[in-house]
């Protein structure tokens, strides 16, 4: 649900896709490289063998999409070095950055793209994105291409996230970012209601009374916080949803599964936060963007998140990081999970694909290399020490978040909570936008209404999720 860096939500903005940024590579002669036959293909190509690693001299030119825009000057900055960077393993790759103002990957902007084939050779999406663009014939088949060899770093992700990019047991990206939500709270109003910012609420009675007790300083402060607009409150009702052991669509995928004593359980709890403790804010039909910014000026005491809201909230609203805090989502049977990934264009050359995927290892999957560059992150004013993306396992995990402890720009100790106690990780549902449109009808039903029928908005959004399910 999240784009990168800031995941966050699809949420709508008018993106305008603008001319494409080309960084030049020179080739050893100090002469530009490009592709010279008409069909995208390579010169000096290496072995045909797929599984093979690219041969250094081969010569490609790759167009990439969501390149920072200047507006980003540092992470810009950085995608121009290591562009230099990997020109001197492969100095004949030519990459092409494309770069969009606003957010990266806008879903209008997105299917419009797919549905003419005019994506670029490695191109930009959400895992939940994988149906969509296998619809449209979108995606190459790398399954083959990925290995220990052209991705040493293999074995060290998380399956989770490269379940997310497989169907049928092929797989069709390779991940930048994955998140799973937990609390988020404000360190300076829990320590004026008397709470401990080290001990988050752990179950939802807990959130409870932790919510009254913060609304209860007065000065407009709410205890909790939620969406229910623009597809952002399904997506918190699914959030809940599984943190209390239950889902949103069954296993095959066809049927509604939230109509259920777990699902009124959820909405009950809303509604009574709501209206009997009046712990949520009088001001509704929220969406991504607007928690943050209570949250960032002291108005509301938690609410459901990624960890990299708090980057957003400091780079982009003022806050200062030692005022927030991170628990596991309460209740911990599962928490969503989701994240963000590169895909590789259909019909492009091996060599291509091969140069693509050297390309993605180095700039998001080598600890201590590209986007895990923690000490070139932190010299250049960005933020470090926020708990994901963390898709590492094993020795890669232990070496990566040691070197975000020692270059951290925050108290990583403020996300202890998050950290020691990891909960399950749940993908978002098939068809999760359409879903969450029908379950914002549930969100906002039972937060702008005191006499709101709950066995009724459920049952009606299940008809409804039904039939989204029922098409293809």
């Amino acid at each position: 649900m999240r784009s990168a860096r800031f995941r966050r939500t699809r949420r709508a903005s008018a993106v305008t896709l603008v001319s494409a940024l080309t960084l030049t590579a020179l080739a050893a002669c100090g002469t530009s490289s490009s592709d010279t036959d008409g069909d995208g293909g390579s010169e000096g190509a290496g072995s045909s063998d797929p599984a093979a690693p690219l041969d250094p001299q081969t010569k490609v030119t790759l167009t990439i999409d969501c390149m920072p825009p200047t507006a980003k000057a540092a992470e810009l900055r950085q995608w121009k070095e290591d562009v230099a960077t990997f020109n001197k393993t492969y100095p004949n790759i030519t990459i092409e950055g494309r770069s969009t103002p606003g957010q990266c990957l806008e879903p209008p902007r997105f299917t419009a793209m797919l549905k003419a084939k005019s994506q670029p050779d490695v191109f930009y999406t959400y895992f939940t994105d994988l149906p969509q663009v296998l619809d449209n014939d979108g995606a190459a088949d790398i399954t083959a291409y990925v290995n220990d060899k052209t991705v040493p770093l293999l074995k060290d992700i998380d399956p989770d996230v490269l379940a997310s990019l497989k169907q049928d047991g092929k797989l069709y990206g390779l991940p930048t970012s994955n998140y799973r939500m937990g609390l988020l709270i404000n360190r300076k109003l829990f320590q004026q209601a008397g709470l401990d910012p080290d001990a988050p609420p752990r179950t939802w009675d807990e959130v409870r009374t932790a919510a009254k007790k913060i609304a209860g300083l007065g000065q407009g402060i709410a205890g909790f916080g939620e969406y229910s607009a623009g597809n952002t409150g399904g997506w918190h009702f699914t959030a809940q949803m599984y943190s209390v052991g239950g889902d949103v669509v069954d296993a095959s995928g066809k049927k509604a599964a939230f109509n259920t004593d777990l699902g009124k359980q959820v909405a009950r709890n809303l509604h009574a936060m709501r209206w009997e403790d009046d712990s949520m804010g009088r001001t509704q039909l929220l969406k991504w963007g607007d928690l943050q910014k209570q949250i960032a000026t002291d108005k509301l005491g938690m609410f459901l998140a990624a960890p990299d809201d708090i980057a957003y909230m400091v780079q982009q609203l003022g806050a200062k990081y030692e005022n927030f805090g991170m628990g596991p989502i309460p209740g911990e049977r599962a928490t969503l999970a989701g994240g963000n990934d590169y895909m590789i264009k259909k019909g492009i050359s091996g060599d291509k694909i091969k140069a693509a995927i050297a390309w993605l290892n180095f700039k998001n999957l080598s600890v201590g290399k590209g986007q895990f560059d923690w000490a070139r992150s932190k010299k250049d004013g960005l933020p470090v020490g926020v708990p994901q993306p963390n898709f590492w396992l094993n020795g890669s995990k232990a070496t990566d978040d040691a070197a975000r402890v020692t270059h951290a720009t925050m108290p990583v100790a403020n996300f202890k909570a998050y950290m020691d106690n990891p909960v399950a990780g749940k993908a978002e549902p098939p068809k999760a936008q359409e879903v969450y449109k029908v379950l914002d009808n549930v969100m906002s039903g039972i937060l702008t209404n005191k006499d709101a029928d709950v066995d009724k908005l459920l049952a009606t959004a299940e008809a409804q999720v039904n039939q989204v399910l029922a098409h293809p």
